[in-house]
Parts: structure tokens; sequence; C-alpha cells
């Protein structure tokens, strides 16, 4: 039964790339770019970026069912890509991903003051990723030594499935100790980042400026004119409103503010819903 006292926010889990560390998702397109064309197959950072969020052999496997990837595999191999080169390339992911980690590791621009604004708001801070274990392995390493340290992490690896669905939400509540699952907030850049909340029954707020959807780095940001930053951003929002999403944001440094409300709400006996 629901605690009727329960009207506060107790934790967050956030994502990794896009969310608080590398600007605009950049490292993990280039990898995909790559695996891809060691098999002769150009793909385009957008056809990379689509399947953004997911556990990285998911993603590679997304890539080969996109009907232009796959309509551009047909023409240099003469046949539908198939499990097998699922494997292969994800072979490839894996050391490359390792490799690209160390060079993507810095928090983006206010990510850090706003994880220490909620943990001054008494909240415990976790965090989940499409990224195996391995490849977390370097970028706690390299988060760490630039200033962040969650207080657990959680990745595709650890669980029977990655995003969508919801299980590493779930190990990540499990680790903090928290519950109900409608006092946590997932926060993320992507749309499987918010299937993952909402599938967990958590609060989900999307990040629209900073992350995998405007995918671009800080000064390819600052450099696009006005005009076209907006109109980007509104194509965002509502690709991430149809994913479901309760809040949007644009960037980590916008959510305590939101947490408010989403308290506000848990007061008025509010609880998340998909699509709210």
């Amino acid at each position: 039964m629901d605690s009727p006292t329960t009207q506060h926010v107790k934790a967050v889990v956030l994502d990794w790339a896009g969310t608080v560390v590398d600007h605009g998702c950049i490292g993990p397109v280039a990898v995909f770019i790559e695996v891809f064309g060691r098999h002769d197959v150009v793909v385009t950072a957008a056809q990379a970026r689509k399947p953004m969020g997911l556990m990285k052999k998911d993603h590679v496997r997304a890539m080969t069912r996109d009907p232009e990837v796959a309509a551009a595999w047909r023409a240099v191999h003469g046949r539908d890509p198939d499990e097998n080169d699922v494997d292969a390339m994800y072979r490839l992911t894996e050391p490359l991903m390792v490799e690209c980690i160390a060079a993507h590791a810095d928090p983006i621009v206010g990510a850090l003051d706003a994880v220490a604004a909620l943990r001054a708001m008494g909240l415990k801070v976790g965090s989940t990723t499409g990224y195996t274990r391995p490849m977390m392995d370097v970028m706690t390493r390299e988060a760490a030594a630039r200033g962040y340290v969650p207080d657990t992490m959680v990745c595709s690896s650890d669980v029977p499935t990655g995003r969508p669905s919801p299980f590493m939400c779930y190990k990540a509540a499990l680790d903090l100790a928290v519950y109900p699952l409608w006092a946590m907030v997932k926060i993320g850049d992507t749309v499987a980042d918010v299937a993952e909340g909402t599938n967990a029954g958590m609060w989900t707020i999307a990040l629209t400026l900073r992350g995998n959807e405007m995918g671009l780095t800080e000064a390819e940001l600052a450099a696009l004119p006005e005009a076209e930053t907006a109109a980007r951003l509104a194509a965002i929002e509502a690709r991430l409103r149809r994913a479901g999403a309760h809040y949007l944001a644009p960037d980590l440094r916008a959510c305590p503010a939101i947490l408010a409300d989403i308290e506000a709400r848990l007061a008025r006996g509010e609880r998340p819903a998909r699509g709210d």
C-alpha cells in the first residue's frame, strides 16, 4: 500500500552520456559510424543516433533494422544484415567504445553543480547506462577524476535486458534502498531513457538541449543560429513528449526546480503516468 506520508522525491536516476558527461553524446556516434564503415557501409550520424540509449548490442541490431541502413547494406553486400553481422559488429563495438570513452568523459556544462544541488535537496543519486561494465570501468574512473561519483551505477550488462525495459531502474532502486518507485525520477536525454523511466513507474524528465537529440558539442551549439536552435528544439520536444516524458528540460541544471513541482504533485496524491 502507498504510504500517505511519502510526499517527497527520494532519489534521481541519471543517464550518463548526453546527460551528465559527453556534451551532445558524441563518443558513441563516432564508434557506430566506424563499426559500419569497417563493413564498407556508410551510415550517417543521424542514423547512428536513432537507437541511442539502448544496450550497445541492441543498438547495433536496431541500426541494421533501420530501412535506410539495411538498404545501404544490401547495396554493398547483396543481402540484408543478419544476426551474424550484428555479432561481428558488436565484437568491434566493445573495444572501440572502451577506447573512445576516456576522450568523452568531461562533465556537461553545469552538470556537476546540478548534481550538488540534487544532493543538497537530500536526494540519492543513482545512474543507469546503455554502456556495458567494461565500458563503464573506464567511464567511472574518468568521471570520478573530474568530480562525478553517483551513489550507484547500473549497466545494461548487469540486468536481463537493457532499455526500454525497467530493470536497470529497478536495480538502482534496490542499490539505493529507495521505494516506492513513484518517489524516484529518471532523467535522461533519449527516447530510450524516457521509456525506461515510465516502464519503471518513475517520473521522467527528458533533456533537450545538450544531449543526444540535439547532438552537438558545446562549441557547435554555441555557434548555431538562434532560429535554427529554436526549430531543432521544437522538433526534439515534440519527439520526447510523444515518447511519454512527464517533463522537458534543456539540461540538468533545470531539473532541481522541476522536482519541486513533482513534490507538489505527490503531496496532492498524484502518481506518474505515461504521457502525463
